[in-house]
C-alpha cells in the first residue's frame, strides 16, 4: 500500500497564507470562524532553549495511520470497492462514512453516508475536521490531500499554489520520492501523547520545531478510542 504524505519545511514558509486561501477557493470552504480545512498560524515570537524563535503553523489533516476518527463514527459499516489509481488493483474493505484509503492511505469522507453528527470533528486530536453547517444537510469536512486533483496526475492546491515551495507532496512508502529522503533525513510529527502516526512532518530549524511541538495534542478528546 501506498501512503500519500506532505512535509512542510518551515525554513521555506513566509506565511502568506495563499496554501490557504488556494485551498478555501478550490473546495468551496464556507467563509466563517472554524470552517478551514488548512490554515497557517503564527507563531511566536517566543524563547526556547534553542534561542528566540518565530515561525508558523502551516496545518492541515495529518491522514493518521491509525486515524481516531474513523472509528468513532456511528454509521454502520458497509462494504466497499477500491481500485489502485497507480496499479488498478482492486480491493473490498468494510468502511463507516469516514475511512482510510486502502491504497493511498488518505483519509476521506463519503459525504453522501455523512450523517452530520460531529463525532469525528471532536474526536480529531488536531482539530482539523469542522462540520460544515452551511450545507441544507451538514456534512463534516477536512483535507483530503487533494485526492481528485492528485489521481488525474496533479498537485494539491496548497502545494502547487505555495510561492516559496515550502510544501512537498508525495508517497512516502516509495524510496525514491522525495518527501521519503526528506523524512529519512531530518522528520519531525506533531505527535507528543497522542501518537496515532501523523503522515504529516515539518523540518527546519530546531528552535522553530520546539515552537511547533507545542501545538501537538496532549490528549485524545474521545475516552473510548
Amino acid at each position: 500500500m501506498s501512503q500519500w504524505a506532505m512535509v512542510i519545511d518551515l525554513d521555506r514558509c513566509v506565511g502568506c497564507h495563499a496554501c490557504a486561501i488556494a485551498c478555501r477557493a478550490e473546495w468551496k470552504v464556507p467563509v466563517g470562524e472554524g470552517y478551514r480545512r488548512n490554515w497557517v498560524k503564527r507563531l511566536g515570537p517566543a524563547r526556547t532553549p534553542h534561542g528566540m524563535a518565530f515561525t508558523f503553523y502551516p496545518g492541515l489533516c495529518n491522514h493518521c495511520d491509525t486515524p481516531v476518527c474513523t472509528t468513532v463514527c456511528p454509521v454502520d459499516p458497509e462494504k466497499r470497492e477500491f481500485k489502485d489509481p497507480k496499479t488498478g488493483k482492486k480491493t473490498a474493505i468494510f468502511i463507516r462514512a469516514t475511512y482510510k484509503h486502502p491504497f493511498t492511505g488518505v483519509v476521506l469522507i463519503d459525504k453522501e453516508r455523512c450523517i452530520g453528527c460531529g463525532a469525528c470533528v471532536e474526536a480529531c486530536p488536531y482539530g482539523a475536521r469542522y462540520l460544515n453547517e452551511e450545507l441544507d444537510e451538514p456534512k463534516a469536512d477536512k483535507c483530503t490531500f487533494c485526492f481528485e486533483r492528485v489521481t488525474r496526475g496533479e498537485e494539491p492546491a496548497c502545494v502547487k499554489t505555495c510561492l516559496a515551495r515550502a510544501r512537498i507532496f508525495g508517497d512516502l512508502s516509495d524510496p525514491n520520492s522525495e518527501v521519503s529522503r526528506l523524512v529519512k533525513k531530518a522528520k519531525r510529527m506533531i505527535t507528543k501523547e497522542v501518537n496515532i502516526g501523523p503522515n504529516v512532518y515539518w523540518v527546519g530549524q530546531e528552535k522553530d520545531l520546539y515552537l511547533l511541538m507545542q501545538q501537538a495534542p496532549k490528549e485524545r478528546t474521545w475516552e473510548n478510542v
